[in-house]
């Protein structure tokens, strides 16, 4: 696949703050996808039959972003190639704002890094509670300790709390890790079935 660079810093329609959220955005879509990514949110795409069979969008909203991080996790080659822009002839018919393109592009880097890589988004999450939990935890031993557990009750209860919460999300990790498992199992089933279609349909035309 390969990505037109758009050079967001050169384009003389975009804001500052458009500027330092485009960035911004292709530094977490770079952490979610580990691709070197210099402009995220760029439509110009040239991909091969192969790599396009191997891509599943299922957000509604674009498909930019969600077609990076999964070429990243499916190994699939990127490039980026410098391509010039012109000035705006219309508003964008994708967003209405930059609040809701925001809202939903981090909702689809949420969505496509936990479908990916479910076990390590849960992990993640799940340990911070438990930490939290610990560390609020060791709060009240340190007032025990003093003798001054009455008025520090509450930080028990928060430090269980968290650290119930935590745990069950490290479990659901391990849950979503299986579900991911048998959803590979069906996207190379999927893959499979496109590329006998695309055979099928080519001995059918040749004929």
């Amino acid at each position: 696949m390969v990505v037109g660079d758009r050079g967001t810093d050169t384009i003389a329609h975009f804001s500052w703050t458009k500027k330092r959220l485009q960035k911004l955005g292709s530094w977490v879509v770079r952490q979610a996808s580990g691709i070197s990514v210099p402009d995220a949110t760029s439509g110009f795409r040239a991909i091969s039959r192969d790599a396009a069979l191997k891509l599943n969008v299922v957000s509604d909203f674009t498909y930019t972003v969600e077609t990076l991080i999964q070429a990243g996790h499916r190994n699939i080659t990127t490039a980026f190639v410098s391509v010039p822009t012109g000035p705006a002839t219309r508003d964008s018919r994708l967003m209405k704002s930059t609040t809701q393109y925001l809202s939903r592009s981090s909702m689809t880097i949420v969505r496509m890094y936990s479908m990916c890589r479910p076990m390590r988004a849960f992990l993640l999450l799940g340990g911070a509670l438990v930490s939290v939990g610990g560390v609020l935890g060791l709060r009240f031993l340190w007032y025990y300790l003093q003798g001054q557990a009455s008025g520090n009750v509450q930080s028990l209860l928060l430090a269980v709390i968290l650290t119930v919460v935590g745990a069950q999300t490290v479990l659901t990790g391990l849950i979503a890790d299986l579900i991911g498992i048998n959803r590979k199992l069906m996207e190379e089933t999927l893959l499979r079935v496109k590329r006998l279609e695309l055979a099928s349909d080519k001995q059918t035309a040749e004929r």
